[in-house]
């Protein structure tokens, strides 16, 4: 299992810098049982949602996660 960080200029979708993705690699020998535990530890403890899948021929999946970016402005 891979995971890397991407910015969201270089993912393909026009988003305005509103979304931060993180492109998720699954091996082919990855059970669909942990596959899931790790997507679901990814979703509620890093706040990440699935944006999109992608099944290859040899059984590997890739996985595009997106979370919102939350600025903080100063209230000074």
């Amino acid at each position: 299992m891979h995971s890397r960080s991407t910015s969201s200029s270089r993912s393909g979708w026009a988003d305005n810098g509103q979304y931060e993705y993180r492109v998720v690699t699954i091996g082919r020998t990855t059970s669909r049982s942990d596959a899931r535990r790790l997507l679901t530890d990814e979703a509620e403890y890093g706040r990440w949602e699935l944006a999109r899948t992608l099944l290859y021929v040899g059984g590997e999946r890739r996985v595009w996660l997106r979370r919102k970016i939350i600025r903080v402005r100063s209230t000074l």
